[in-house]
């Protein structure tokens, strides 16, 4: 894998919309014929709680002083989409937050036209999971899909779980909008979608990994091109501190707190092992680096530390 450059890119949108726009982040990577680029959705603004609530909460400062966090003041994890170009594919992995869910987030149309490239132009939108900030982009202003080209792809088991209207029921109340936001989504966009399930490559080079938890039906993709792959983890791994250094900790963001983190412990073993780069969702820099172990716990790197 070669990152052939990182670079920041100034977003072009006129008048109002201009103070709106940070300068976008953006990794451009090179694996075998693929080309690979993270886009910014911008960022989520979440209490530590949501994460850290069912932690240990004694030893929770120790593990998060290293990364300077505080349990007083709002988490601002990064949102990145992985965009792969290869042939005449142009596939994205997941479709950003939309306009409705947080006032930082939903950047995607901006980091898009950055790059120069039309949502016309995506030919795949594919879905890690159901969650606000990979799905409810999907749809625009009008309710009509924003990526009007592209064949869109979930996982089954995804599917099932989101599109059933009990889910608004049996979840989590402070997830009740997530389900009825999804569902209102899914079934606008249910004739053009396709499923698949585990271990299917689902694209040439691209296979998909159930890694289930944060959600029952969350996968994630293993990218291959001749020798060299890369793993797009969506939020299997969905921080850059306490899920490496303490994976096996339950983390308020997972819906099943205790298969997620057999999910983190079993994934992270595998991609330090094999020296994997990885594309996660709410990583810093991009989202782009691996995992290093770091005595009995993991370290994430980001690519060119």
């Amino acid at each position: 894998m070669t990152l052939t450059r990182r670079r920041m890119l100034q977003a072009s949108l006129a008048g109002a919309f201009l103070p709106l726009v940070p300068r976008w982040a953006r990794a451009e990577i090179a694996l075998g014929d693929m080309r690979i680029d993270t886009l910014s959705d911008g960022h989520l603004v979440l209490p530590p709680d949501f994460i850290f609530g069912p932690m240990p909460q004694q030893a929770l400062p120790a593990v998060l002083a290293p990364f300077h966090i505080s349990l007083d003041t709002p988490l601002l994890p990064d949102c990145n989409l992985t965009l792969l170009r290869r042939g005449e594919d142009v596939v994205l992995f997941d479709a950003g937050a939309g306009l409705t869910f947080q006032d930082t987030a939903g950047k995607l149309p901006a980091a898009l036209d950055a790059i120069g490239l039309a949502p016309e132009e995506v030919t795949h939108v594919i879905f890690t999971h159901g969650h606000p900030d990979h799905l409810w982009g999907v749809l625009d202003d009008f309710d009509e899909p924003f990526f009007a080209n592209a064949q869109h792809m979930m996982g089954k088991t995804e599917w099932d779980f989101w599109i059933d209207p009990q889910t608004a029921d049996r979840i989590d109340a402070a997830r009740t909008t997530f389900a009825i936001g999804a569902r209102r989504r899914l079934e606008a966009m249910e004739d053009a979608m396709l499923f698949f399930a585990d271990g299917e490559e689902i694209l040439p080079g691209v296979a998909a990994r159930m890694t289930p938890g944060h959600t029952p039906g969350h996968m994630s993709f293993e990218l291959r091109s001749g020798s060299e792959s890369l793993m797009v983890l969506g939020d299997a791994i969905s921080n850059h501190h306490v899920a490496f250094a303490r994976p096996d900790w339950p983390s308020g963001s997972d819906q099943d707190t205790a298969l997620a983190a057999a999910t983190r412990v079993a994934l992270l073993d595998q991609i330090a092992a094999m020296q994997m780069p990885v594309i996660g969702f709410h990583l810093p820099g991009g989202g782009l680096g691996r995992a290093e172990r770091d005595g009995s716990s993991y370290r994430f790197v980001a690519e060119g530390e």
